[in-house]
């Protein structure tokens, strides 16, 4: 079955159970794996505020699968920063994301379009 990669954002909105989030991702979970990069989870991570929200948020991510960053991950990531950081502003984090839905070679899914829809390649979801 083909992987859905999701971004923090939306992740985010979910938490603070945001409708339009929650059933996006209903509605990719009947037709694809959810997956995440490891970069999410360790946003998501760092935004806790307490050990009940960190227990909540593993809890949330069990239904993902967590994508590594692998050495591959990690080339494309600085072909991409070379690429985009200067013309675009492209960031580490997001650089890093894509990165993994591109060497994954599936769809992503992300409220930030600005930040991604300049990288040719990516398969990039509205949402």
């Amino acid at each position: 079955m083909a992987l859905t990669i999701i971004d923090t954002d939306i992740l985010i909105y979910f938490i603070r159970a945001d409708q339009k989030a929650s059933s996006l991702l209903e509605t990719l979970e009947r037709s694809s794996v959810l997956a995440i990069s490891s970069v999410t989870r360790m946003e998501l991570i760092v935004g806790c505020r307490n050990k009940a929200e960190l227990r909540d948020l593993n809890k949330l991510l069990s239904r993902f699968e967590i994508l590594p960053i692998t050495e591959t991950i990690s080339d494309q990531t600085i072909s991409l920063l070379e690429q985009y950081n200067l013309s675009h502003g492209l960031l580490i984090p997001d650089a890093l994301i894509a990165s993994t839905a591109l060497v994954h070679n599936e769809e992503f899914v992300s409220n930030n379009q600005r930040d991604f829809r300049f990288i040719d390649g990516l398969r990039l979801l509205n949402y």
